[in-house]
């Protein structure tokens, strides 16, 4: 057996590299890969006495080669291409084991220059990768170092199956397929508009129990975007406590860490099935939090917290007198960990949150149908971007505006049709999902309750009709902020001034389906 091992991941290296000596195996490597291998006194060959040809270029070229390739690509039950390996003096190899100069890692630094980025392009990895996985039936290719002891395992028990040869080239293939897609995505990032041809890249992060329900089998898996993302995300949070996630507690967490993320002030965010059930900013953490449970007590039971400051000690006691199954914060004070570490409770500490939401601005938002996939840009309007305009003949008062840009930025992470009444800048009541805004209307009116008057009311796209209108006007609405834009928009003005309503338009829709 003849083997190439040439790897920037040296996890494992030595042993396994031992592992093929003892079962005969002649092994020739390149730099790094072979000084490891020489420290540990495994006897190893050079690339360039292989190929009978130097290192050039920096180490830029050294394994693109016949006597490299053609040793990888040769059929061995096909006669005359033995032949004219022979003529040519060029050896079979039977393994390749190579992993990838570290692009994404390297990308990811803040501060990294391009010519850093472009050093850290593998051109000889993938290409030998490509090579064996192609010979599949006849080369072993190893990409990953999880696969190195079982492979031993297999040789020495006296071979690999042909399924097995298999996976394993399917995992290289995909390996070099996401490799090469985040280096697409880090020389796309600041073009705008939608390519032609575009791949994602995923990482399976780790297993989940089952999906959304227990006949669903489930894993999460995290983007390899080849660039730094300015703030944390669920994909890269910590969890500091509790039972392993669920498909359930991951899509709730997103919601809600997007949700604290896009206020600017100290903002608590609490979230069942994927809309928030109550939401308040306030200058005291804890006494936002206060407010977000005070929006729906009931609904809160059993759901996600998110917070975009640290949680103090202060705030922890407050979270602690409720069940929930998880929370999400920037991080926390060592005396508020311990405390939410002493219940049954899923903490996640994320990083920074950043304003106007957790992704870039170049980010895609996917969308999954059977056939494809939709993608848009993500849905971000900076405070700087909205203009919000009066249309009423009464204005909004300075309180009432505060309070309706408020409403404005919570209706934007409730599913459509979307309704929030909001006071104080605290969540009192919202309609979500439903058909009819004005069935929108009403359930947040019944869920604010005896607070709704005197409070404000947001909707993330026009009022067809005005029903809804005056069914806020009469459950003691007093100001209105939605985008405008319907045929009987006159006819919404019209019933806001005779109630003496101030009613705001954006200009901006919201949907959320």
């Amino acid at each position: 057996m003849r083997a190439i091992l040439s790897v920037f991941d040296k996890s494992g290296l030595v042993d396994f590299a031992r592992g093929l000596v003892e079962l005969g195996a002649e092994i020739s490597s390149t730099g790094g890969t072979k000084r490891a291998l020489e420290e540990a006194k495994v006897p190893i060959g050079s690339i360039s006495a292989l190929t009978g040809f130097p290192e050039i270029l920096d180490g830029r070229v050294k394994t693109l080669h016949p006597a490299v390739h053609g040793g990888i690509l040769a059929k061995r039950q096909q006669p005359d291409h033995l032949s004219q390996l022979a003529e040519n003096n060029i050896q079979l190899i039977d393994l390749v084991a190579v992993n990838l100069y570290p692009f994404v890692q390297t990308v990811a630094r803040e501060g990294v220059t391009w010519d850093e980025a472009l050093e850290n392009i593998d051109i000889g990895g993938p290409t030998m990768i490509r090579a064996a996985a192609k010979n599949f039936p006849h080369v072993l290719v190893v990409v990953d170092p999880a696969d190195y002891q079982p492979l031993l395992d297999k040789l020495r028990g006296g071979g690999v199956e042909w399924g097995e040869r298999k996976r394993l080239a399917q995992k290289a293939f995909q390996h070099v397929a996401s490799y090469d897609t985040a280096i697409a995505a880090y020389l796309r990032h600041d073009e705008e508009g939608f390519p032609e041809e575009m791949t994602i890249a995923l990482r399976r992060r780790y297993d989940l129990r089952y999906g959304e329900n227990p006949h669903q089998k489930a894993a999460f898996y995290i983007e390899q975007t080849g660039r730094a993302e300015p703030g944390g995300n669920i994909g890269s949070a910590v969890q500091l406590g509790g039972k392993e996630l669920s498909f359930n507690n991951i899509l709730d967490l997103d919601a809600a860490a997007s949700i604290a993320a896009d206020f600017t002030a100290p903002t608590v965010a609490v979230i069942k099935h994927n809309n928030p059930c109550g939401l308040s900013s306030h200058r005291d953490l804890a006494e936002a939090y206060r407010r977000a449970l005070a929006g729906d007590p009931v609904a809160a039971f059993g759901g996600i917290v998110a917070a975009n400051r640290p949680i103090d000690l202060a705030t922890a006691k407050e979270i602690a007198r409720t069940h929930y199954d998880a929370i999400v914060a920037p991080e926390y004070e060592a005396e508020a960990l311990a405390l939410l570490q002493r219940r049954d409770l899923r903490i996640l500490a994320i990083g920074s949150m950043v304003a106007s939401g957790l992704p870039q601005a170049h980010s895609l938002d996917f969308r999954r149908v059977k056939g494809g996939l939709l993608a848009q840009d993500i849905d971000l309007v900076g405070e700087e971007e909205l203009n919000p305009r009066p249309v009423t003949l009464r204005q909004p008062t300075a309180g009432e505006m505060r309070d309706l840009l408020f409403a404005w930025r919570a209706a934007k992470f409730i599913k459509s049709n979307a309704i929030v009444i909001a006071k104080d800048e605290e969540m009192l009541g919202m309609g979500a999902g439903q058909p009819s805004r004005v069935i929108s209307v009403e359930l947040a009116l019944k869920q604010a309750g005896e607070r709704a008057p005197g409070g404000v009311l947001a909707s993330d796209a026009f009022f067809p009709f005005a029903d809804g209108v005056e069914l806020a006007a009469r459950g003691g609405v007093r100001a209105v902020i939605q985008p405008g834009g319907s045929v009987r928009d006159e006819e919404v003005i019209a019933t806001a001034n005779r109630y003496n309503m101030a009613m705001v338009f954006t200009s901006v829709r919201h949907f959320r389906h």
